[in-house]
């Protein structure tokens, strides 16, 4: 039996996501694999700086972030990164994991071991294929290496920006980025309406990420005084300040509008089948669940970096919405509202470019690069 090996990181949820989804497809075609969270792996200490230190900078220093996030994709050189001492030890830690493995195929939904397998391949110290899932709408420069043998991007827009890097388009694949075949299970709308407690009528999906990221507690106040009776669906991830933030505003404030409130929760994909907006900062993953569910995104936050990247992506393809000074969100909920043919024209563009069973596509890929 054929045997995968997945190297991903808990840097936000989509790196792992990706993961378990292709996982479940490399098992239905009788290819053994294992996931390992490399960071984790190498230091559960290192794994805690960068993952909760990405966490803490999203919430609360998101510009810094960005700061950081173009610098690095702009000034920092492969041969400074040879002499990087985190790289380093991620190498000989990950060269005695592949051995120990013996992986016929590497796939990375991380730049970080991607980086580390990629410097042992052209080491030597092994000859398999690796594959590269990017899990964002655009490129890092620490993404592009030339020892990656395929290249897994969310659209035609991403290969073009690997091609503009020197990369050969026949090594880059345009089949999306991959969700659980879970996800796209669709259960009954009036049950699931009938679970939170909600009516029929327009209803809004807030949301941060899976930490509560940006800032959720202005734009639900600006829902409320939307001139339109929506009902509201605010989930806090595991922001527990955030939170108490909006009951506290529920308690204080008389509020004309349904509301729920939600912590983290395994029920993004019924709760987006239900809504007709989704208010949320555009995350990869975030970005291809709202796809894959036809549903029209309004930002109002972002963390800079790739998910400002990730934003123009969606607004060169008709997708979603960005709040502004005068746009903002009261302004654009209530225009969907009266004008449902724009609603639709952003569900015609999702349903033309998402892209359907990405992790089938993937595992038929790497299945048949072992029969080569």
């Amino acid at each position: 039996m054929k045997k995968v090996l997945i190297l991903s990181a808990s840097t936000g949820g989509g790196h792992n996501r990706a993961a378990k989804a292709l996982e479940e497809s490399l098992l239905s075609r009788n290819i053994a694999c294992e996931t390992v969270d490399s960071l984790k792996f190498i230091s559960p200490t290192i794994d805690k700086i960068i993952s909760k230190g990405y966490e803490k900078s999203a919430i609360y220093t998101p510009k810094a972030y960005g700061k950081v996030y173009r610098i690095s994709d702009l000034t920092v050189s492969k041969s400074e990164m040879n002499r990087n001492i985190f790289l380093k030890y991620m190498m000989i830690k990950i060269n005695k994991l592949i051995s120990e493995k013996k992986p016929d195929a590497i796939i990375g939904t991380h730049p970080f071991p991607l980086m580390a397998v990629s410097k042992l391949k052209k080491k030597n110290k092994f000859n398999i294929p690796i594959i590269s899932i990017l899990t964002d709408y655009t490129i890092h420069s620490t993404w592009v290496q030339d020892e990656i043998d395929s290249y897994i991007v969310g659209d035609e827009f991403v290969k073009q920006l690997l091609i503009e890097e020197g990369i050969h388009k026949d090594k880059i694949h345009p089949f999306g980025i991959p969700i659980e075949k879970s996800f796209l299970n669709i259960k009954d709308i009036n049950s699931v309406k009938k679970e939170f407690g909600l009516e029929d009528k327009f209803t809004v999906l807030l949301m941060g990420g899976s930490f509560g990221a940006g800032n959720v507690k202005d734009a639900f106040l600006d829902l409320l005084n939307v001139n339109h009776d929506i009902q509201i669906i605010v989930v806090a991830g595991r922001n527990e300040s955030l939170k108490e933030k909006i009951e506290k505003i529920m308690q204080y404030r008389d509020i004309d509008k349904k509301v729920v409130l939600l912590s983290f929760t395994d029920k993004i994909s019924e709760l987006m089948s239900i809504s007709d907006v989704l208010i949320s900062k555009p995350g990869g993953l975030t970005t291809t669940e709202a796809l894959l569910k036809e549903i029209p995104m309004i930002i109002p936050y972002y963390i800079p970096g790739q998910e400002e990247e990730n934003i123009d992506f969606l607004l060169n393809n008709g997708l979603a919405m960005k709040t502004t000074p005068k746009y903002d969100l009261n302004v654009l909920i209530q225009i969907l509202i009266e004008n449902p043919c724009r609603l639709n024209n952003i569900k015609n563009n999702m349903n033309m470019i998402k892209k359907v069973d990405s992790s089938e596509k993937i595992a038929d890929l790497i299945l048949n690069s072992f029969n080569k």
